[in-house]
């Protein structure tokens, strides 16, 4: 009888765990499907709430319209941006599976920073010297226009455009009047910018270049019918709004800005620029011990950089060298055709040699193109923008070709490298094409990785035969001491009170950039707090990892395996890129 007792007892134990079982795998099941839905939801509220994204990934359903920046609608979508966040926490981390446990941190930490940031209204500081509401027109590098219907889109966004640009004098003016205003030293910079959209006849407007150059595929009257509506709305709509916002930057704004330049110099400035230092290089980094790991690169680069001089022969102090860099007329080229020329030729030798580093290449092409005119005499050297999501656009290399007496040769390898391949092109496209990870993964990233990869990038030029002539070497040596002074400088003037000349000094000191592009950069970081240090700050984790890897795997360290297995997952904080990657060792 007690065998029986005992036969019946376990097949009691037997149900209860099978029904156990049911429920944790329906509870599993309800987990995953409710993140997902998250996902999707916010991914859609995301594209919602910035058409302009929405746009240049090749999604058509936003493209009449701008999106809403007044004040009230960015304080909605801080609320909507806590209430997805606490969905989020409500969601039970454990239940999902490993990959969703990571799409999980990676959102939770991307709406937390968000949130978080919130508190320093740096919305309240919506003029951008390197670009922004002042020139509009360069949307459309971002921006299919194909087809007729395209064109209409962004004509209704054009006649849209004194909404835009209200909005923008509404963050400034609620800015002006709470004390959280822009540099002057940046702020006189954009009266110029401005100046340029302020023409007398509308086909000179610069909104109206692609209408200029309609395809020919379009008939004659609809090609008739869009100049008339393209004239018609930049008189009417376009001109009036930036005429309203020349007269209040001139009167009102630029009179106010401030003679300080760093971040501390704001309202609660100093923890600000310590959430943005966290925020960018995705660690715990104090600004502190950013500015010392700085101090310590630029003295590692420096030693490097006169073995060079010494190579070449020159006789004279590291001034004297970085001097003859800057005025010898050897070291440039006389007009921007030559200077394009040298761009493309040097990307079409680096693309051949890649598959001796990488076992995946992104199908996605890319091209190089000038940057715009509008914004040369003001922005970097290069930038990157990505392709779009859906293959109608490659990803693009800008290059800036104003005055390229200013822009040296022995630069070029190691910006291309940087910029396109296998610098952001590659990493960015090749994160596009991951079908396997959610919108926000594919389409955003994490800067400090991001940056940190391209310049890893930089030093990749050595195995694809880049920097035989010591002047480009000397050249990838710069772009590196770049760097590194950006984690002195950007901390000096944001944390420890340094002055614009002091910081032009310190670079100028210590890096061959011309004196043009020094003042640029310098206004960069002022006018971009933190950004800077994710660069560096990302390149020597990436290489800690990869020196751990050759160590332990010695002769079976695999370059491409190495590289694939880093990129494979797209951009990641660095301390969920090391914890991948050490998976990774293990498994060899």
């Amino acid at each position: 009888m007690r065998r029986y007792e005992n036969q019946g007892l376990g097949m009691r134990k037997l149900i209860f765990v099978l029904l156990w079982l049911s429920v944790a795998g329906t509870s599993a099941a309800d987990t995953t499907a409710d993140f997902q839905n998250l996902l999707d939801e916010h991914w859609e509220w995301t594209l919602a709430n910035t058409p302009l994204l929405a746009s240049s990934l090749g999604d058509r359903r936003y493209n009449r319209v701008w999106g809403d920046n007044s004040p009230s609608d960015i304080e909605r979508k801080h609320i909507e941006t806590r209430d997805f966040l606490r969905r989020a926490y409500a969601i039970d981390r454990g239940a999902l599976s490993a990959a969703d446990q990571l799409n999980y941190e990676l959102f939770r930490r991307l709406l937390q920073d968000d949130v978080d940031g919130h508190q320093f209204q740096g919305h309240l500081l919506p003029f951008d010297h390197q670009g922004g509401v002042q020139n509009l027109d360069s949307v459309t590098n971002r921006l299919r226009l194909e087809t007729v219907e395209d064109f209409d889109d962004w004509l209704a966004r054009l006649d849209k455009i004194d909404t835009v640009i209200g909005e923008t004098i509404e963050l400034a003016e609620k800015g002006r009047k709470e004390g959280i205003v822009s540099p002057a030293v940046l702020m006189q910079r954009i009266p110029a910018q401005i100046a340029a959209q302020l023409v007398e006849v509308p086909s000179d407007s610069p909104f109206f270049r692609p209408f200029a150059d309609l395809p020919e595929s379009f008939s004659p009257a609809d090609r008739e019918r869009l100049r008339t509506a393209a004239t018609a709305t930049i008189e009417k709509t376009v001109l009036p709004a930036y005429r309203k916002l020349d007269r209040y930057f001139e009167r009102k704004y630029l009179p106010a800005a401030r003679a300080s330049i760093g971040l501390s110099e704001l309202p609660n400035g100093s923890a600000w620029y310590e959430h943005l230092s966290r925020s960018f290089t995705t660690t715990r980094l104090s600004p502190d011990e950013i500015h010392r790991i700085g101090l310590n690169e630029v003295k590692r680069i420096r030693d490097e950089m006169q073995q060079i001089i010494v190579e070449v022969g020159f006789e004279g102090s590291f001034r004297d060298f970085l001097a003859h860099l800057r005025t010898d007329p050897a070291f440039y080229f006389d007009n921007p055709d030559d200077l394009y020329t040298e761009y493309l030729a040097t990307t079409k030798r680096i693309d051949p040699e890649l598959v001796k580093l990488f076992g995946r290449l992104p199908r996605m092409p890319y091209g190089v193109k000038p940057v715009p005119d509008s914004i040369a005499p003001d922005t970097t050297t290069a930038y990157y923008n990505r392709p779009a999501a859906d293959g109608s656009r490659a990803g693009i290399y800008y290059v800036n070709l104003y005055k390229p007496e200013v822009r040296p040769k022995y630069e070029i390898e190691v910006l291309s490298v940087h910029e396109a391949m296998p610098g952001h092109h590659l990493q960015i496209a090749l994160q596009q094409e991951l079908g396997d990870l959610p919108n926000f993964r594919r389409f955003m990233g994490f800067t400090a990785f991001v940056e940190g990869w391209g310049l890893y990038s930089e030093r990749l030029g050595y195995d694809l035969g880049l920097y035989e002539d010591p002047y480009s070497r000397f050249g990838q040596l710069t772009y590196d001491m770049w760097r590194a002074v950006r984690l002195v400088v950007d901390t000096g003037m944001h944390y420890k009170g340094w002055t614009r000349q002091q910081a032009i000094d310190f670079f100028t000191d210590n890096a061959a950039k011309t004196e043009h592009d020094i003042v640029n950069e310098i206004d960069r970081y002022i006018a971009w707090p933190g950004q800077a240090l994710a660069y560096k700050v990302g390149q020597l984790k990436i290489l800690q990892i990869r020196s751990r890897a050759e160590v332990q795997l010695r002769d079976g360290f695999d370059i491409r395996a190495f590289h694939d297995a880093l990129l494979g997952a797209g951009a990641l904080p660095l301390d969920l890129l090391e914890q991948r990657m050490d998976e990774w060792l293990a498994a060899q």
